[in-house]
């Protein structure tokens, strides 16, 4: 079994006490002073990640990179958090009924929550600043490409934590390798009620073949956009440049683009895209039918394409004859995280976005926006594409669930 970093010190593993929200908030606050003092040593404990990682992976180096903007993103992730309320004891209802009992709906912490993800260090203060004021302890299982990274950054919180008086199992890194991980999912050796694997296919396969508890699937995107008969083609053009080409490592860039083929001027606007595209740097794979105007593209062999997520500078384009079909094939083949429609049509956006089932559905906008920040949720865990017990960005208060508290005076059910 693969190392739990940090001090040891008692802690009830299936009880977690609440921590007054000021307390809680003062850790914070040492960890932005630690971070702000310490970044130095964090560049130098990411040299070392760096140094040992294949640089031709691009996606994963650049997920594996901290400079000094990262870091300053890092501190603002904690600011905004210790500004938010305490999602904890939060009065959901408040009933006196008929009989007299009083039952009050409260929110209240998970417990112990796992995250497992791939490269990226601020994942480590992102999911740890969300947990703990959340009032859960956290299991951070990050890979080993960011290992040097993960350790200091989790030494961090345990200074903060431990300014304050507080244990340091709240946050805790687990260094394990595959096989230890996969033991570790079957046969816990400490309380998990929830596990949130963040990252590929394989991952999320991996952890829902394995965990013995509650898993909260989040990361894959295999995002789609869908040009109506009625867009504005310019606009479509700059949203799906931006989806596709400003991050290509983000779980919420764009891979497939679905064209109405009763728009207008269709056979040169798919010229157009084409050229577009390629001229930014983005290789296309082209349906059967795309394939007769755009004839030198290669065409897609494997239907199976239709749902893998590129990450990369990639994206295949097909042609649908309604919003119907275009909905058909979203559904059949996304992630479940992003859609987007472009279309100057009231009538067909609704459609659209009542009818396709992705976490987040947009009309005439980049499905880059799919992010905590940029939702106005803030900082988060992840982006789920569950529907229980949440659905989109995981922000500070999805990582509380409810607790009733019910009050009587000797009553007793006929």
């Amino acid at each position: 079994m693969g190392k739990v970093s940090g001090r040891k010190c008692p802690f009830n593993q299936n009880k977690i006490k609440l921590i007054a929200t000021e307390i809680k908030n003062d850790v914070l606050g040492c960890m932005v002073r630690i971070l702000g003092e310490n970044r130095k040593q964090l560049l130098a404990a990411n040299k070392k990640d760096l140094d040992a990682f294949n640089k031709d992976d691009k996606v994963m180096y650049d997920r594996l990179l901290i400079n000094d903007s990262k870091i300053d993103g890092m501190i603002e992730a904690i600011l905004q958090v210790q500004a938010k309320e305490d999602p904890v004891n939060k009065i959901i209802t408040d009933k006196k009924l008929e009989n007299g009992l009083q039952v009050i709906n409260k929110t209240a912490p998970f417990g112990t929550i796992m995250i497992i993800y791939e490269s990226r260090p601020d994942v480590t203060v992102e999911a740890a600043v969300l947990s703990f004021k959340a009032n859960n302890k956290i299991l951070l299982k990050g890979g080993k490409e960011a290992l040097w990274s993960n350790k200091i950054l989790v030494n961090f919180w345990h200074l903060a934590l431990l300014e304050n008086g507080l244990s340091t199992n709240y946050i805790q890194l687990l260094t394990m390798d595959r096989t230890e991980t996969q033991q570790f999912l079957k046969n816990p050796t400490q309380h998990i009620d929830l596990i949130v694997p963040r990252g590929g296919e394989q991952l999320i396969s991996f952890v829902k073949e394995h965990a013995k508890c509650a898993v909260l699937v989040s990361g894959r995107g295999n995002n789609f956009l869908y040009v109506d008969q009625n867009a504005d083609w310019k606009n479509s053009i700059e949203v799906i440049l931006n989806a596709k080409t400003s991050k290509i490592s983000a779980c919420n860039a764009l891979d497939k683009i679905l064209v109405n083929t009763n728009l207008l001027d269709y056979d040169n606007k798919m010229t157009d895209l084409k050229n577009i595209l390629k001229n930014n740097g983005v290789s296309i794979l082209v349906d059967s039918n795309v394939k007769n105007i755009l004839k030198e593209e290669p065409l897609i062999l494997e239907e199976s394409i239709w749902k893998d997520e590129f990450l990369e500078m990639k994206c295949c384009i097909g042609s649908v004859d309604s919003t119907k079909e275009a909905i058909e094939k979203i559904n059949k083949y996304s992630g479940g995280h992003s859609a987007t429609i472009m279309t100057t049509s009231n009538k067909e956006a609704s459609l659209f976005m009542e009818q396709v089932d992705c976490a987040a559905v947009y009309k005439n906008a980049s499905t880059r926006f799919t992010d905590g920040g940029q939702m106005g949720v803030g900082a988060e865990l992840a982006i789920s594409t569950d529907k229980l017990h949440h659905r989109g960005p995981l922000g500070l208060n999805e990582l509380v669930t409810n607790k009733y508290y019910v009050f009587g005076d000797g009553h007793i059910r006929e």
